[in-house]
């Protein structure tokens, strides 16, 4: 196998960060002896994360076993989303900060294919998949994810099952939606169907659109994160990996 320097686009404080939860991990845990310092762990994981290698590259770079790579990257991913902030929290701390709506949008992450099929396969984008709910402010910023659902499961129906519509509307906030979430009770706002649509209604969805679209680069910036771009791992792990991820992107914007 042939090795190469290569660089990941995040910033420093980001590794610092992630290696002090592993320090303070370990030293709960009583496991502090290992192949790798807590700083080379938060290297391999980001590397993972960003960059979306496999756990073979990840060994051979950083000079241990497959699995141990894996180990290293289930520990860390685990301390990672339990820091992600319950939903009612995050609502509560977006209507604590003022924001006039939020944007509520499905994100679909590609996997590969497994043999019970047909639940994890979308008709939409035709490839086999898990079906993540991002909530976000105006501007993209990450409020919230959602667990994961097979990428057959309707937006609106991944909405209700993780009780994000009952959030919505205990917190009271004005949110966006697209076409998929006609029908939501809730503060929910969709834009209006149709083809032969009045000149009201149409100028209504250009201006729901133009408000929405900002909201809708949380998606975009989960993305940046190549590892969810397609799953390689137990399809289940993308509603942690994108819990874990959006802690992640959230430091980086803030220390950015």
């Amino acid at each position: 196998m042939l090795f190469y320097r290569a660089a990941v686009d995040l910033l420093r404080s980001t590794l610092n960060y992630v290696a002090g939860i592993i320090r303070r991990h370990r030293k709960a845990i009583g496991s502090v002896r290992r192949r790798l310092n807590p700083g080379q762990q938060a290297l391999l994981v980001l590397v993972y994360l960003r960059k979306g290698e496999t756990f073979a590259e990840l060994g051979a770079g950083f000079g241990v076993s497959l699995t141990t790579a894996w180990r290293y990257v289930e520990e860390t991913v685990a301390q990672l989303t339990a820091r992600s902030p319950k939903l009612d929290q995050a609502l509560r701390k977006a209507a604590r900060d003022g924001l006039q709506y939020l944007v509520l949008d499905g994100m679909f992450i590609h996997t590969d294919r497994v043999k019970a099929d047909r639940p994890f396969f979308s008709g939409k984008h035709r490839v086999h998949g898990m079906n993540v709910q991002v909530i976000a402010s105006p501007d993209g910023t990450i409020i919230g994810t959602s667990g994961s659902l097979p990428g057959k499961s309707h937006d609106l129906t991944a909405a209700r099952v993780w009780g994000i519509l009952k959030a919505l509307e205990r917190a009271g906030i004005l949110t966006l939606t697209d076409k998929g979430y006609q029908g939501a009770e809730g503060p929910l706002v969709t834009p209006y169907k149709g083809k032969n649509k009045p000149d009201s209604q149409k100028q209504a969805n250009r201006a729901h659109a133009r408000l929405r679209g900002p909201g809708e680069r949380a998606n975009a910036q989960l993305k940046s994160w190549r590892i969810l771009r397609k799953l390689r791992c137990c399809p289940h792990k993308a509603g942690q990996l994108c819990k874990a991820i959006a802690v992640l992107q959230n430091y980086e914007l803030a220390r950015g």
